[in-house]
Order: structure tokens, then sequence, then C-alpha cells
């Protein structure tokens, strides 16, 4: 169903792939937009267990996107370092396929915010976190890409020096 890497070579395994996923702090989600026009935005998000959550307003292109089509792509490019000199970049990149859906239950959703407000902001409390998240509640749409694929590459470079 996924297309195969071409350049096995470069190809990062299930587990870089994860782990760039991981530290990653935004990424660029793909949609079917108007008209059959990709859509890309770039969003936050967090990564955990073959999963990517997200949150944004409740309305506006992107929830127009996802309510058509299911399907979508995000991609995080973790490492792009330019060598002029070689008219190239190193770089480390990965890119998940999947369906994405909307938080409806107030659970998932709580659970989902939760996680996003940990990784970007770890050292706050649980009374200061739950207050924020509180705040922000009514007006807070959530939703997951369920990771059905996903493909890192690397510059053939890195992959020669065992980076």
């Amino acid at each position: 169903m996924f297309r195969e890497m071409r350049r096995k070579k470069q190809q990062l395994s299930e587990s870089e792939c994860s782990d760039i996923f991981a530290r990653g702090t935004s990424g660029v989600l793909a949609l079917l937009g108007d008209d059959g026009y990709p859509y890309a935005v770039p969003l936050s998000y967090v990564y955990d267990n073959h999963k990517i959550y997200f949150h944004s307003a409740k309305t506006g292109h992107k929830i127009d996107a996802i309510r058509s089509c299911s399907k979508a792509s995000f991609c995080v490019i973790d490492q792009d370092q330019v060598v002029a000199e070689e008219y190239t970049t190193y770089f480390k990149s990965v890119i998940a396929f999947g369906k994405i859906q909307l938080f409806e239950d107030p659970s998932e959703k709580r659970g989902a915010i939760e996680k996003l407000a940990i990784k970007y902001y770890p050292a706050n409390n649980e009374t200061n976190r739950n207050h924020s998240i509180d705040k922000e509640w009514k007006p807070l749409c959530v939703f997951v890409l369920s990771v059905e694929c996903m493909t890192g590459k690397a510059a053939i470079e890195l992959v020669r020096r065992g980076m």
C-alpha cells in the first residue's frame, strides 16, 4: 500500500524514526484541501506510541480538510545542515502516513492535550497545567494521526560516516 524507499542505504530504522518524532518540536501536516489542492501546515505536536497528537481551533481550513478526508501525512526534519561547497545538505527527516481523527470524547481529548502540555512545558506543575487547559478548553480542538507507515531518510554522507 505504501511505497518502499528507493534508496535503502539511506533509510532510517523504525527506532531512529521514533526518536526523531519524539525529540522534534514541529513538523508539517499535509492534508487534502479545498478543490483537491494539497494543504500543508506547520504544527507543534507530541508523538506517543505510533500516534501523533495536535491541537488547534475548532474551525478553519485544517479542520474542514480533516472532516473531508481522514488520510494525512506528517513530516519532521531533524537535521538540515547546508554544506555549500558540496552543493548539498546533510539531513535527516521522517514522514508518517496514516488516518487522522478529531477527538470527540472529553477524556481522550484531555489525555492528548495533557501530553502536549507536558512536552512543551515539562517543568510546570499539575495545578497550573490543569488551570491553563481548563481556561482554553471550550475553543480547543485536539486530533490524532494514527501512524500506519513511517519512513526516515538520512543524507548519504551521514550514512557513510555512521551518523
